[in-house]
């Protein structure tokens, strides 16, 4: 199934993730810890690549070291830009729906395995399970998902609903109708019918409780690497944006079931709803991590990768000559 790949020769850190540690960059291509599930990422990943899915990088193979080989992605991750527009929510959405149509289609081995960290309510597709800003990397217009890790089997509107908490945001001190039109745009991109139209504020909420939940646990039995992030202080971000979620269901339901006449004269939604008190500090997101810059004091910021995109002349490899 892999193919062995050499060492780099000059190998670059790759630093900021919270989880993967050991990711480096040699040449094209990036290597990183061999994981239980990385035989069934990189099978995933190949299957996407032959479907024709641009959104991901290849799966390359192993290396002589036994570490992941991964095509190096250049770009800026989404997180490091502005506030998404409706229009590329719309995108994003229709990316992640591309990719759930392409995996209800997977049959993975059977002796597949995956490195879920929370209980599926139900399996329909290969969820990539992180589907954030900080794990969108853009180049102009080629957008790729990267960071593949916690990829497993899931249902549509978990991963959407997780991808809706870091890009809509849904974090404490929004504005719930604007978050409301903004999570309505996701949707639409996506293309949710009217059955997940009314589940998507539950999963959305079982995703980000659930996350908080895990850190609390990761805290108590020590578990890697959710003890290190609770001391971290994730939870501290997810637990709030658990409560936002959960208290304005409503004005989500009722954006995402809205006609869409209403919902572009500003009619989705029954009376008024007041902005939530405002966080410190601008709702931004540093490198891959799970918690807002505004959460983490400024002299513990971590660095951001990947790093800034490589020369011109260093882009894009052909997809089966990466590294070579």
């Amino acid at each position: 199934m892999t193919d062995l790949w050499p060492s780099g020769p000059d190998e670059t850190p790759l630093t900021g993730g919270n989880v993967a540690a050991e990711v480096v960059r040699a040449g094209a291509t990036v290597r990183k810890p061999w994981l239980g599930s990385s035989r069934s990422v990189l099978d995933l990943l190949r299957y996407l690549e032959r479907r024709g899915f641009e959104c991901a990088p290849a799966g390359l193979g192993r290396d002589d070291r036994g570490r992941q080989v991964l095509e190096y992605v250049p770009g800026r991750t989404a997180d490091r830009s502005a506030p998404m527009t409706a229009a590329e929510l719309g995108r994003v959405g229709a990316m992640i729906r591309r990719l759930h149509d392409l995996t209800a289609e997977y049959r993975p081995p059977d002796d597949a395995a995956w490195e879920a960290w929370l209980r599926p309510l139900r399996e329909e597709v290969v969820c990539h399970n992180d589907l954030a800003p900080w794990n969108l990397v853009r180049d102009g217009d080629h957008w790729v998902f990267v960071d593949w890790d916690g990829a497993a089997p899931g249902s549509r509107m978990e991963d959407l609903g997780y991808a809706a908490h870091g890009f809509v945001p849904l974090h404490v001190g929004g504005d719930p109708r604007a978050d409301a039109r903004r999570l309505r745009a996701l949707a639409d991109g996506y293309g949710c019918d009217g059955a997940q139209r009314r589940e998507l504020p539950d999963a959305i909420l079982y995703r980000v409780r659930g996350m908080f939940r895990t850190l609390e646990e990761g805290a108590r039995t020590g578990a890697p690497p959710w003890a290190r992030l609770h001391a971290e202080g994730h939870a501290e971000h997810w637990g709030p944006a658990a409560d936002y979620v959960e208290r304005h269901r409503d004005v989500w339901l009722a954006a995402l079931t809205a006609s869409r006449d209403a919902g572009r004269a500003g009619g989705a939604g029954r009376g008024p709803v007041r902005p939530e008190a405002p966080t410190p500090g601008p709702r931004r997101w540093d490198g891959r991590g799970s918690v807002p810059t505004w959460a983490w004091p400024r002299s513990s910021r971590r660095p951001r990768w990947p790093p800034s995109a490589p020369p011109a002349a260093t882009r894009r490899p052909s997809r089966r000559a990466r590294g070579r």
